[in-house]
């Protein structure tokens, strides 16, 4: 794994490194950083964040890393102000939580990631019907994603 410090100029704002902490933060609520989360992070966020085609992979790398760590969802929620950002982090922590299945077993969504997206809900203050439309957006994300460049390039 590289170090996020490895990096010598970052390609990731302040801004979007406390989304990027946020969103790393509901896929670590279980303990576990899943290959499918990461995957789904990074495709999401290099999209998101990428001002250059020719920095697509450095910033895949750097995403990666920096989803690495591990930081509680109480200590980044605060610095996610934006309404946007808001919007857009429930929609991506909709995402991320139904790609961390381990086994075909297990439930689509575990129990502890399931409890921290309610909680998100509601530390957000979304009423029913803009998490309905924001859940909705983000299983046509999903769909868009798996036909990116981007994803190609971050699976390398």
């Amino acid at each position: 794994m590289i170090e996020p410090s490895a990096f010598e100029i970052p390609l990731i704002s302040p801004r979007q490194m406390n989304f990027l902490r946020a969103l790393a933060a509901m896929a670590w609520v279980d303990g576990v950083l899943e290959p499918a989360e990461v995957a789904t992070m990074s495709e999401q966020l290099v999209s998101l964040f990428r001002q250059d085609h020719d920095m697509t992979a450095e910033l895949c790398a750097q995403v990666r890393a920096f989803v690495q760590q591990n930081i509680p969802l109480s200590e980044t929620l605060p610095r996610v102000s934006d309404p946007q950002d808001r919007e857009l982090l429930l929609k991506l922590a909709y995402l991320v939580i139904h790609v961390s299945r381990r086994t075909s077993d297990e439930p689509l969504v575990n129990e502890k990631e399931a409890g921290a997206y309610q909680n998100l809900v509601v530390q957000l203050d979304f009423n029913p019907e803009t998490v309905r439309r924001l859940e909705q957006e983000a299983s046509e994300l999903s769909l868009e994603a798996t036909l990116s460049e981007v994803s190609r390039v971050c699976q390398e």
